[in-house]
């Protein structure tokens, strides 16, 4: 009686055998539902989006060319405004470079009419203007040199002439130093020959002595 009743507790293979596929069974339906729910969720999104009408979309391609014409009008404004910078700034120099020529054009000129200058002015130390037979003579020259240089002064050619003034390194070179009594130091004491500026340039440094 032992045995019978053992055996009847037991389940049978047939049993478990059913029993393992009603748990495959089961999980199958239970993966196919999360795949159904997923799957009818991403359907729900896609129709929860919101699809453009046609002039939508004109629209929204209209607005980006827009948006990428402004950027270029941006730069191309950018490089108009330096470019009319670089322009402005060659017109001054062009500018500049013209009237320092017209300034300075006759300065090769002026410079080759000072050595006139300086010859008359030699020759009329070497007149004695208080003698009747040279008097005239020193009239004379005197006359050609006040009007070389009226016409020197016309194109602004001006005399540099420093006796008894402070010497200036940038107008005078100096051509020796002697002490002299009651004369402050840096003076120019004697004018060997006058300077001369060209529209304010200098075209030759007056040669002087200046005092220790």
């Amino acid at each position: 009686m032992t045995t019978e009743s053992t055996n009847t507790d037991k389940p049978t293979n047939d049993e478990n055998i059913e029993q393992n596929q009603a748990d495959i069974n089961a999980e199958s339906q239970a993966v196919e539902g999360e795949v159904v729910d997923s799957a009818e969720s991403n359907e729900s999104a896609e129709q929860e989006q919101p699809t453009l009408s046609p002039e939508q979309e004109k629209i929204a391609e209209l607005e980006q060319a827009l948006a990428a014409a402004q950027a270029t009008i941006d730069g191309n404004k950018d490089a108009v405004i330096r470019a009319k910078a670089e322009v402005d700034n060659m017109r001054r120099r062009s500018a500049q470079e013209v009237d320092k020529a017209k300034k300075f054009a006759l300065e090769k000129f002026a410079v080759e009419m000072l050595t006139v200058v300086d010859n008359l002015e030699r020759g009329l130390a070497t007149i004695d203007a208080e003698a009747e037979e040279q008097k005239a003579i020193f009239e004379g020259v005197n006359l050609t040199l006040q009007g070389l240089i009226s016409g020197l002064e016309k194109f602004a050619v001006t005399a540099i002439d420093p006796q008894d003034q402070p010497f200036n390194p940038e107008l005078h070179q100096a051509m020796s130093m002697q002490e002299v009594e009651g004369v402050a130091a840096n003076t120019v004491i004697a004018v060997m020959q006058k300077g001369y500026e060209l529209n304010g340039r200098l075209i030759r440094p007056a040669m002087v002595m200046v005092s220790k």
